[in-house]
């Protein structure tokens, strides 16, 4: 019962990390969509902010690629393999 819990709440962070990933290629605008992203990056931030803060951003030409996300998909689904 407890595990089942943890597995769909470490699903249901995933899920929130890929909206955040999406959304955050999108200008912010009034609305739904700046609610769901605000909603969606204050969910997230508390895991992925002392990533982000650990590892800089891969330089690629003019743009720069954060990391962290990604970090913390392969720590969850770790976790997920060793839980569910």
């Amino acid at each position: 019962m407890v595990t089942e819990l943890i597995c769909w709440a470490l699903q249901l962070f995933v899920i929130l990390i890929f909206v955040r990933i999406i959304l955050s290629w999108f200008p912010a605008s009034e609305g739904l969509f700046m609610t769901v992203q605000r909603f969606t990056f204050a969910a997230t931030e508390w895991a992925m902010g002392p990533l982000r803060r650990a590892l800089p951003p891969v330089r690629l030409g003019a743009a720069a690629l954060d990391l962290s996300p990604l970090v913390l998909l392969i720590g969850i689904t770790l976790l997920r393999g060793f839980i569910c």
